[in-house]
């Protein structure tokens, strides 16, 4: 922004100064501070060059600060100054430029030479604080560089000097603002409890004191606000959400994320249903390819008795053998011969047989093959009579299974299901979760863990403390049977704080 009267020499010197020494593509332009400006570029690109002698730049500053102009990645260099000045102009001593902004002063001194050092203050009531950058003259250049003004503004300015930094978090529970730190019922607000202490390490680590609000949810839209965890960070009540909630596309333009500290996954989990109980174990014994082969093998053993029993009838009427009237000589009747081979699959005697000593060798070969059969088939029903099913693999299967379902009452679970569009996921909650006409099946979390121990009940609660129960009330062997599938889609929930924080990068150095 060029001071009024800066005539068009001046200008044009002043943009050459700028890119006769650099290889970046630099833009300038020059703005009156009675005039309305749109910014055009990336915001880390973007400098401010300011004239403080400049008239009405008051206004300008004031502007600017509404717009939010005095923070990470705008930087500001302001010129004009000389001894006779205050270190801090008169003209933003009243703008909160805060820790993550860069405001370089460049101040005018007798000896013909310009400081230059960057200003900010550690909070809005805090005194102003200076980084000297160095000194620069005319034919010498930048001298005396401060090493500490070298580097990420976040590293330099961690020491935030006792600042007191307002956490919110979440209990569901009042019992537990008084076992934050003892362990006790460390099933019930877990992720509060497990954040609690990483937080208050973080504020030893900025050296800033703190001030804690409780609130019993982490925060949903209703009636058009925002109530609970995230409408005090919306309302800049509180710098940092304590405890980690969801990453949600709704809640990802009013708040800043900086890190997933805790993992954790709520899912729905069951015993998965016995093998019986979903399919026909008469059937499953062998595959498809089993049973074509092994109808095929006794088709052929029907046709191979069929030939023998003729070619020995045969042959015994042309010796004239009195066999032939024999009631236990089988004859060449296909009805005698389907009966023999029916006994022979049901591990049963026949009334007739084959006499001759090839028939015998047939007759042989037939129960010794349906013997293994009929062995192999029963060793089978023994062992999916055992065997747990697979069939339920995602949430559509679950629907339509005869499984019970439950749901762990938690705010977030309240919250989650009903508000579910996904068409599979609302059926669960509609027709399995809170049918018409009944109680929504929100339970305790052992209710649904002992539930679940019974069977055929399929129990949504966070695994890391719902397993504690499962250790509890299941034995070693039914643990194995168990069957986890995801139900919210959600990632790991992650800690929040609020929107254009000037301390956010040190949260996220922390």
């Amino acid at each position: 922004m060029a001071r009024r009267g800066v005539g068009i020499t001046d200008k044009r010197q002043f943009y050459r100064s700028l890119t006769e020494t650099s290889k970046l593509q630099i833009t300038v332009e020059f703005v009156d501070v009675n005039q309305e400006t749109k910014t055009y570029g990336q915001d880390q690109d973007i400098v401010f060059t300011i004239d403080a002698r400049c008239q009405n730049v008051t206004k300008y500053f004031e502007k600017k600060r509404k717009e939010n102009y005095f923070r990470a990645p705008f930087r500001w260099i302001l010129l004009g100054l000389d001894n006779s000045n205050d270190r801090i102009p008169n003209t933003i001593a009243n703008i909160d430029i805060m820790p993550d902004s860069e405001v370089l002063v460049v101040r005018y001194n007798n000896n013909d030479s310009f400081e230059l050092y960057y200003i900010y203050k550690i909070s809005a009531n805090h005194s102003w604080q200076y980084e000297q950058y160095g000194n620069w003259k005319e034919n010498f250049g930048i001298n005396n560089i401060e090493h500490t003004t070298i580097g990420s503004t976040a590293l330099r300015r961690l020491n935030l000097y006792g600042v007191e930094i307002s956490i919110c978090y979440v209990l569901t529970d009042k019992d537990s603002i008084y076992h934050l730190t003892d362990g006790m019922n460390d099933h019930i607000d877990t992720i509060t409890k497990v954040n609690y202490p990483t937080t208050n390490h973080l504020l030893d680590f900025l050296n800033a004191s703190r001030k804690y609000i409780f609130t019993e949810t982490w925060g949903y839209r209703v009636n058009g606000s925002w109530n609970g965890m995230t409408g005090y960070l919306i309302r800049e009540e509180v710098e940092i959400g304590g405890s980690p909630m969801f990453f949600t596309s709704e809640r990802i333009s009013i708040v800043d994320y900086i890190a997933s500290p805790t993992p954790t996954r709520s899912k729905f989990v069951f015993q998965q249903p016995k093998l019986s109980y979903e399919n026909n174990l008469f059937l499953l014994s062998f595959r498809t390819s089993v049973w074509y082969s092994s109808t095929a093998l006794i088709a052929l053993l029907l046709f191979a008795i069929m030939i023998v029993a003729m070619w020995e009838w045969k042959k015994n009427q042309r010796i004239g053998n009195s066999r032939n009237t024999d009631a236990g000589i089988l004859r060449p009747n296909l009805a005698d011969v389907v009966i023999l081979i029916f006994g022979a699959v049901c591990q049963q005697g026949s009334p007739t047989e084959l006499k001759g000593s090839l028939g015998r060798i047939v007759m042989l070969i037939l129960f010794l093959a349906l013997m293994f059969l009929y062995t192999s088939y029963s060793a089978n029903i023994v062992a999916l009579l055992q065997s747990s099913s697979s069939k339920i693999r995602n949430l559509d299967d679950m629907l339509h299974s005869r499984l019970k379902f439950g749901v762990h009452d938690t705010v977030f679970n309240r919250y989650y299901f009903s508000t579910a569009t996904e068409p599979v996921r609302k059926a669960i909650y509609e027709k399995k979760v809170a049918p018409p006409g009944t109680k929504p099946r929100f339970m305790t979390m052992d209710e649904g863990v002992i539930k679940m121990r019974k069977g055929l009940f399929a129990f949504h609660m966070e695994t890391g403390v719902g397993y504690k129960f499962v250790g509890k009330y299941f034995n070693e062997g039914e643990k194995c049977g168990l069957k986890e599938i995801q139900y919210l889609q959600v990632i790991d929930p992650w800690l929040a704080v609020r929107k254009n924080t000037p301390y956010k990068e040190m949260f996220k150095i922390g």
